[in-house]
């Protein structure tokens, strides 16, 4: 049933995603007066089609659900009659030509913006921003942090959540510090400016936040499930069970107990657990794991936050509509210069390929975002729509952003790229794609087994 939840939930992402894609290639064609032939759900051989509207436009769905197109009118693609031809796609100023290809991605990206606004008028559930203590000589507690503080501000702009306060020192990633302003517990307010230096580029990948000294005060992580054949449920933990320390130091959030699980990858790792009011130690040897290209250690638990810590910390975040739209927007664009600064990373070495994933990572993901409720899954689909319209704005050819590169080859020169550059561009662009998908794919079946 979780595999039919997941394969449902990755098709409806797809098919959500396309649909937008394709209509804003398909809306602005129309605009420009060009005549569509076709509006495809998937590749390959037709299943299902139908005709509408005066240009008996056929939409339909073919049998490779992985995408989609429009086809247009052109003369490339065969005869045009002489009275069709001021509609046809090729005959289009090159301004037209640009609008109608970029249109696509930035459907994407718009819907995105739609997406997140909504979620913001609905409300996000979300973490206070409340910092615990930090653990002496982290960059937090050389920076003045103190238990009780609430991060208010991050280099200026307002934190409203623990997840909006995560983001914000990733999105620093690469600086050498942030200036936090906090709110301390007796209504006071102070400035705070904490040195990033400690975390590397790889770091930044993974749960950076304890190495620089920042953590919530969740209580001690409950048990949900010791994973069958993993170090934990050998060591006989189980379900229900509290963890209040980790080789001898006390642990207060999930994230705390993935930290230091994580710091020990094959070695003997000592759980101090609360079991029906009596404290016991139990000893493992963790298993090991490579993630975001090092050794992890794994102890093979889910873990949950006890539900009294939870409400205390737990706050709605809500828009009226206008401001949803502005932060929707500021959202959009700021995951969007994000996508494009991390495929740079990882082109120049600075993160790890493993950070490219397929088709099989998507569908997990996907089913896990529907199981955990509407606006998990709405959030999700926005992410994925602007890795999508990033994605498709790169001037690699068979993408938009290829047919972009030519257009603008074509205002330089003053005139079309020739047919054999566009060939010779088609068939670089196939077997980047090849790679990349290889890669991705890769990538998920080494996740997977």
């Amino acid at each position: 049933m979780d595999t039919l939840t997941k394969l449902f939930a990755f098709l409806a992402v797809l098919g959500i995603l396309v649909v937008f894609h394709e209509l804003g290639h398909y809306c602005v064609a129309r605009w420009c007066k060009v005549k569509v032939l076709r509006f495809s759900i998937g590749f390959g051989r037709v299943v299902w089609a139908r005709r509408f509207g005066a240009d008996r436009t056929e939409w339909a769905v073919s049998a490779i659900p992985l995408g989609g197109y429009v086809k247009m009118l052109d003369e490339r693609e065969g005869a045009v009659a002489a009275a069709e031809l001021p509609r046809a796609f090729n005959r289009q100023s090159v301004g037209k030509r640009i609008a109608i290809v970029a249109a696509g991605p930035i459907a994407n990206l718009l819907l995105a913006v739609l997406l997140f606004a909504g979620t913001f008028v609905a409300g996000v559930p979300a973490q206070r921003a409340l910092l615990a203590a930090p653990p002496a000589s982290s960059p937090a507690a050389v920076a003045g942090i103190r238990e009780g503080d609430l991060v208010v501000a991050a280099d200026g702009v307002p934190v409203k959540s623990w997840q909006d306060f995560r983001w914000r020192l990733l999105r620093a990633s690469g600086a050498s510090d942030i200036t936090l302003d906090v709110e301390r517990p007796d209504g006071a307010r102070a400035q705070r400016t904490v040195a990033l230096g400690s975390v590397s580029g790889a770091d930044w990948e993974g749960n950076f936040m304890p190495q620089l000294g920042f953590r919530t005060d969740l209580g001690a992580p409950l048990i949900d499930e010791a994973l069958p054949d993993k170090p934990a449920a050998r060591a006989g933990i189980r379900a229900g069970d509290k963890i209040i320390a980790i080789d001898g130091e006390t642990v207060r959030s999930p994230a705390e107990v993935a930290a230091k699980t994580n710091a020990r990858p094959g070695s003997a790792v000592t759980f101090r657990i609360l079991r029906d009011g009596a404290e016991r130690d139990v000893t493992m040897t963790t298993d090991v794991a490579e993630q975001a290209g090092r050794k992890v250690g794994i102890a093979g638990i889910r873990l949950k936050v006890d539900p009294a810590y939870a409400q205390r910390l737990a706050i709605t975040v809500r828009y009226g509509l206008f401001d949803a739209l502005v932060q929707g927007t500021r959202k959009t664009w700021e995951l969007a210069a994000f996508t494009v600064r991390m495929l740079g990373r990882i082109l120049i070495g600075e993160a790890s390929l493993k950070n490219i994933s397929g088709p099989i990572t998507m569908a997990d993901f996907a089913g896990q975002s529907v199981q955990a409720g509407t606006l998990v899954f709405v959030g999700y689909l926005a992410l994925i729509s602007i890795s999508l319209g990033v994605l498709n704005l790169l001037p690699v050819p068979l993408l938009d952003g290829g047919h972009l590169l030519y257009y603008f080859a074509e205002i330089v020169k003053g005139s079309p790229v020739s047919d054999r550059a566009f060939e010779v561009g088609q068939r670089i662009g196939m077997a980047m794609l090849a790679v990349l998908m290889a890669l991705a794919l890769f990538n998920d079946l080494s996740r997977l087994f």
